[in-house]
């Protein structure tokens, strides 16, 4: 008897104490993890009840949302902060036109976000019912850039998210591929890339002078029987040899 009223009393504690936090906070996201001052259970418990009380939204597991009134009702919380909480949870990389903007190929604001990651999914009430979402990226993005993941990208969709023409748009990649460091990066990724980037990646490769072995794997990666579509960076200087549609060696 006496455990189980201790038991209650610590419950009222830890459902006063958030509460209390939670209604200083104002207009904020918390994650369970905000109370590791209390136990994991008793914190859930008190932040899945005042979820029924209407005080908090659920985003998804153990991430919750407190709005504050408006003229035009209840606030939402800021695409940015449960981007960021997105990819603090699983990582995530631009794709299509934020791709592009990030590499400096584009300034048009892209009708709907898009993103790649490595997941399976991402909570849509975290990223954006709207978004449009590229997931199993290959394990191999997750030692890369934010940059260098989009550099992939870009060259899966053969350039053609550029606003720049064909010609500044390889220069510019080529420019992006000679940063120290970020060639050899990107070939050790290229394994698990589409055929595709592979090809392309090799052209842009032997362009920069890359090292023959690193030549030779990409060659042999490839059916020689294939063409693929280079799409904005079907000029690149060594594209014929690297199966360029409608190009021949």
């Amino acid at each position: 008897m006496e455990d189980s009223l201790k038991r209650a009393g610590d419950s009222r504690h830890v459902m006063a104490s958030v509460r209390h936090r939670i209604e200083q906070g104002g207009e904020r996201l918390w994650r369970l993890e905000d109370f590791r001052d209390h136990s994991f259970t008793a914190a859930a418990q008190a932040l899945s009840r005042l979820k029924r009380e209407g005080a908090l939204e659920r985003l998804s597991k153990g991430v919750y949302y407190r709005s504050r009134s408006t003229p035009f009702g209840k606030s939402r919380p800021s695409p940015a902060a449960i981007q960021q909480l997105a990819s603090a949870r699983k990582r995530i990389f631009p794709a299509g036109i934020a791709a592009a903007n990030l590499l400096g190929f584009s300034t048009q604001a892209a009708g709907r976000n898009e993103l790649a990651t490595t997941a399976l999914s991402l909570p849509r009430k975290l990223v954006g019912d709207d978004t449009i979402i590229h997931t199993r990226r290959p394990e191999s993005w997750n030692s890369l850039s934010d940059e260098e993941a989009a550099l992939l990208d870009f060259l899966r969709n053969g350039g053609q998210t550029s606003e720049l023409s064909p010609e500044e748009t390889m220069r510019r990649t080529l420019s992006l591929m000679s940063k120290p460091g970020r060639l050899e990066r990107l070939l050790k990724a290229a394994p698990s890339e589409p055929p595709r980037v592979r090809a392309i990646l090799g052209a842009i490769c032997e362009q920069l002078g890359g090292k023959r072995t690193a030549l030779d794997a990409l060659r042999a990666s490839l059916n020689p029987f294939s063409r693929f579509d280079f799409g904005l960076l079907s000029g690149l200087a060594h594209a014929s040899r690297w199966q360029a549609e409608g190009k021949r060696p």
